[in-house]
């Protein structure tokens, strides 16, 4: 199986070369790690304590972030190491202020292995909730570096619970401990004989709450919203946007919305704007004063306001639930409102949640977001108390950044 697995490593990694002249991300995913190690020579040398944190993409890094912010903020004399494995969060994080170094992590054979963990030399190590690279893990705990795995959520369909997944649950034993989301998840691994665990919760929760405490305020946002009922709709897709533009036309009630799509590249942007008559919507780029006092629609053609977009919003809707799955339910209901998203929802545990507690809904078709916005907007305080419960269930879970805190470095 070991053979198997560096196998398929160096034929992922071949296959992503080859097609990089004609796809961008896998352009980014290779040419960014021909530089690593050159990058890791001229700028660890020299550190003294190296605390090293690897996440997939963006979504783990937001889950990594406090507890990277509260070790620095508490052992400022330690070097943070930052890797990703994805361009998508390389790109967006590479400048990430509270890392002193920030790279993309090589293939994982066991040589660049050897290599990478010789130079950076780390302290302790912090692998993001879905990380397990075999000779990354294997090495570290052959050198007796404690490794932790953050915010790991487990189900009996993966591969580690298989008929053939002994292999794969050897990864687990590298780990030194393994934090949980949830306690379904640690009697998973209790079942195999898995015991180096402990329940923590989602740091995830401590991330939206902090930043729903200090997000910037927008004056134009709050100019557009004036007294109205808002409705906003992040990280869209097409097939989001498709029922939330028809029922903004065929809805008898008056609110206004912001459409805030997960893809913002101009040709996206524009088949938005397209779909609205003159002068019912505004991009954020070509926002002002007198264009936002006569439109209802204001598109968001930017990165990085979304967190603080729902600050302002009466309702959410969250995209990604008509295709691989729902973006981030939880930035909205740290705001207290209540969360809409599509059927695609149900390996996202927050989701499931809320939407038992009706704090948050799922809809699956067209018919089901009209009945459900109608029965909303004509009831205010329906919002009101859905609200509450998305905000009681966001406070009632922080704090997983401060447990694993006391537990490591107490």
């Amino acid at each position: 199986m070991r053979l198997l697995y560096l196998m398929a490593i160096k034929i992922y990694h071949r296959l992503v070369y080859l097609v990089a002249p004609f796809h961008r991300k896998a352009r980014l995913f290779s040419s960014g790690r021909k530089g690593t190690f050159r990058y890791l020579e001229e700028k660890v040398p020299g550190w003294k304590r190296v605390i090293w944190f690897h996440c997939a993409s963006l979504g783990e890094f937001e889950q990594g972030r406090p507890l990277i912010e509260l070790i620095r903020q508490n052992d400022p004399e330690a070097k943070i190491l930052l890797t990703f494995f994805s361009p998508s969060g390389y790109v967006v994080r590479k400048d990430y202020s509270k890392a002193d170094c920030v790279a993309y992590l090589p293939a994982d054979t066991p040589r660049n292995a050897r290599r990478f963990i010789s130079l950076a030399d780390p302290e302790k190590v912090f692998f993001i909730k879905y990380e397990y690279w075999y000779f990354f893990l294997k090495e570290l705990h052959r050198r007796g570096i404690p490794t932790y795995l953050v915010s790991a959520i487990f189900r009996e369909e993966q591969v580690f619970f298989r008929w053939y997944g002994r292999w794969f649950r050897r990864l687990l034993d590298f780990y030194s401990h393994i934090f949980v989301q949830d306690d379904g998840s640690k009697k998973l691994l209790h079942d195999y004989s898995i015991d180096h665990v402990s329940v923590s919760g989602d740091t995830r929760f401590d991330r939206v709450k902090q930043v729903s405490r200090s997000a910037p305020a927008l004056p134009l946002v709050e100019k557009f919203a004036g007294g109205s009922l808002l409705l906003v709709a992040g990280s869209t897709w097409p097939a989001d946007e498709k029922l939330l533009i028809r029922y903004f036309r065929e809805s008898g009630f008056s609110f206004k919305m912001i459409l805030a799509p997960h893809e913002v590249h101009p040709s996206n942007i524009q088949r938005m704007v397209s779909s609205f008559y003159p002068h019912e919507s505004v991009t954020w780029s070509e926002a002002s004063e007198e264009r936002l006092e006569k439109a209802r629609i204001l598109i968001i053609d930017s990165i990085g306001m979304l967190s603080s977009l729902y600050g302002y919003g009466r309702l959410a809707y969250v995209g990604g639930g008509f295709g691989k799955g729902i973006h981030n339910i939880l930035e909205a209901a740290a705001y207290g409102i209540p969360v809409v998203f599509g059927p695609n929802h149900e390996k996202f545990k927050e989701a499931v949640d809320l939407k038992e507690k009706e704090g948050a809904f799922a809809i699956r078709e067209y018919e089901d977001l009209s009945i459900l916005l109608d029965d909303l907007m004509g009831h205010s305080e329906k919002i009101n108390d859905a609200g509450k419960i998305a905000g009681s269930y966001v406070d009632e879970r922080s704090g997983s950044v401060q447990h694993i805190w006391s537990e490591i470095f107490r």
